[in-house]
């Protein structure tokens, strides 16, 4: 089991093969803000999930200046049938012998029925220009993960991060219903005393 990439570390010199048949080389990345994320297994519903939150946020992503690249064992030619099927617009890179997951610490042992195995464990990290590590998730619930990362980028360039709106509270109408005659009763009782 390998031990998670830590804060403030320089990404790490790897090379990878990308699923446009290209290579990625680590390390030639910096000069741009990037988010690297490992996820177990292309075209499975929860990597699915994750990986067409950050296409449909890749607008936003390039406008901070972000290159997204994602992570897994799977081959490239396995990449490539799942960035058409699902038309993802940034570079999916084949970790086949998981030297990756191991230098960033992804590769760990996890548990299904019982049965104990090394596999990745989903995960993000966030490098700066300087290729140096600014943010690690490192156990990625899919679901809004895209915006924990966005609200991360800004945060680090200095941009305030969205805030959630709040929900504003109604009073049930039935109470207000019944505020009403009560409030006439005061009324009448005041002008009573008034003399009225």
């Amino acid at each position: 089991m390998s031990k998670w990439l830590t804060v403030g570390k320089q990404i790490p010199n790897l090379t990878l093969a990308a699923d446009d048949g290209g290579q990625v080389h680590l390390p030639d990345l910096r000069g741009k803000t990037v988010v690297l994320y490992f996820y177990p297994k292309d075209d499975t519903p929860g990597c699915t999930r994750e990986a067409c939150a950050f296409r449909d946020r890749s607008t936003e992503l390039k406008k901070l200046g972000v290159a997204v690249y994602g992570v897994s064992p799977d081959n490239v030619k396995s990449h490539g049938k799942f960035r058409d099927k699902f038309s993802l617009n940034f570079p999916l890179l084949a970790d086949t012998d998981h030297a990756a997951a191991e230098a960033f610490g992804a590769w760990q042992e996890k548990s299904m029925y019982g049965r104990k195995y090394m596999g990745i464990q989903r995960s993000t990290f966030l490098f700066d220009a300087e290729g140096k590590l600014r943010n690690v998730w490192e156990k990625v619930n899919v679901d809004g993960h895209d915006s924990e990362v966005i609200d991360a980028v800004k945060a680090l360039s200095g941009a305030a991060p969205a805030k959630a709106a709040k929900p504003v509270k109604k009073k049930p109408a039935a109470k207000k219903a019944a505020a009403a005659p009560s409030a006439a009763v005061n009324k009448k009782k005041t002008a009573k005393k008034l003399g009225g």
